[in-house]
């Protein structure tokens, strides 16, 4: 997911109308009554010129560069959220929009592929890669970047975010502190405190905080309860994990004043930015909670999570199981008698199909024959299908998945695609 250092030490514009909101997400406001028009930035409407990748650009005498993501069929009416992705010290804007080892699942802290194209992304460069903030230098960068993007592409300037992990914590913190008016809500990920600076820091700002109880949780506390005063929120000793639980707590505060909540989500682990819910240590953006809470929060999304499903061979009128209902690495798939369990129910994310916690997957540029099985989810193309009238095909082989026979315990291969009952799945 990514290198770490050794010291490792994401908008909301004022408007008349008050905005209301349900749960803990922060776009779940009705529309201000002013005109939509209000909300639009100078870009919308325009022909864009930015295009993704990097972009450089002027910033107190220096050049600065970040990393962009436009949505897929972007559309220059539509306004899109703006979400700020800051990396840790140590890191690289390329890590954090490239997903680092995790891949596409984790680019941008994993929000993009939440975002369904409903969001352009920026990942920024930071001096030295960290964010010091020397004389203010990274807030200005952030106005210039802002400026840059918005002038050019279309963007709903009440829906401006901030994240990111450690030293990209702090820098979210310090934009939060900077600018309140103009971001919308932000995310610290075991942040350590005010590192990057705090100018102002009493105006009211929707905050999420995230913090492992072995890491300084003193510093998240604190943080924490800037915002619950900011904010006007009841104070409340709010819960965390028992030491070895291996789980999060979420709490979602209450009082807080309309359209500005306070979360804090702690977790049983120490300074990191992807950990596993089970699993003591853990690090993995793919399998981690922490995208998924910080999306809710950011958009208001409270529906459930993909509904799950089983595949149903046509010719076997079987169920694609993983063998044993195992968990490791290497496990493979066969046909088996449809149940209920665990191993037989799968989520579609995207391209990926999810089992037990793992993804379909299969060997790099497997030729036709080759067992299909469950591993780690990390983004590749091998881990990617398409799922199109009754058939499902490998993204990086073109080949089909198919059963080996009709009988539980068949083999699940990829085989080159021809059409017959035995390449054809229904979800079930």
């Amino acid at each position: 997911m990514r290198q770490k250092n050794s010291s490792r030490p994401a908008w909301w514009l004022i408007v008349a109308a008050a905005l209301a909101f349900s749960g803990a997400g922060v776009a779940t406001a009705q529309p201000p009554s002013e005109p939509a028009a209000l909300a639009a930035s100078p870009g919308c409407g325009k022909a864009p010129t930015l295009r993704n990748g990097n972009q450089t650009i002027q910033s107190s005498g220096k050049n600065r560069s970040f990393i962009l993501s436009i949505p897929d069929n972007y559309d220059n009416t539509r306004q899109y959220r703006l979400v700020f992705g800051f990396h840790w010290w140590g890191g690289t804007a390329d890590q954090v929009a490239g997903g680092g080892s995790d891949g596409d699942v984790y680019a941008h802290y994993g929000l993009r592929r939440l975002a369904n194209n409903s969001a352009i992304f920026v990942a920024p460069q930071g001096i030295g890669n960290g964010w010091a903030n020397s004389g203010g230098e990274d807030v200005r960068f952030t106005d210039d970047m802002i400026s840059r993007i918005e002038n050019d592409l279309c963007v709903d300037t009440t829906q401006r975010f901030s994240l990111g992990f450690s030293y990209g914590g702090a820098m979210s913190i310090s934009l939060a502190c900077s600018r309140p008016t103009m971001f919308r809500a932000i995310a610290a990920i075991a942040s350590p405190g005010e590192i990057s600076g705090c100018a102002g820091g009493t105006a009211p700002v929707a905050y999420m905080g995230i913090h492992g109880i072995n890491d300084n949780i003193g510093s998240g506390r604190g943080q924490r309860d800037r915002w619950v005063r900011n904010n006007g929120c009841t104070p409340q000793n709010a819960p965390e994990p028992a030491p070895n639980s291996r789980t999060h707590i979420t709490t979602t505060y209450s009082g807080c004043r309309t359209g500005y909540p306070v979360v804090w989500a702690p977790f049983d682990g120490g300074h990191q930015q992807g950990p596993v819910d089970g699993c003591a240590g853990c690090e993995s953006g793919a399998r981690s909670w922490v995208k998924t809470e910080v999306w809710k929060f950011f958009t208001g999304d409270t529906t459930p999570g993909p509904t799950s499903f089983r595949l149903r061979g046509e010719a076997s009128g079987r169920c694609l199981d993983v063998n044993g209902a195992g968990t490791a690495n290497g496990t493979q798939m066969i046909t088996w008698d449809c149940h209920t369990n665990a191993n037989q129910q799968y989520t579609q994310n995207g391209q990926t199909l999810q089992v037990t916690g793992k993804c379909l997957d299969v060997p790099n540029n497997a030729s036709s024959g080759t067992r299909v099985q469950i591993w780690d989810c990390h983004g590749g193309a091998n881990q990617n299908w398409n799922v199109t009238n009754g058939t499902i095909t490998s993204v990086q082989t073109g080949l089909c998945l198919t059963s080996g026979g009709t009988n539980n315990g068949a083999a699940v291969t990829v085989a080159t695609c021809q059409g017959g009952a035995n390449q054809r799945w229904a979800k079930a």
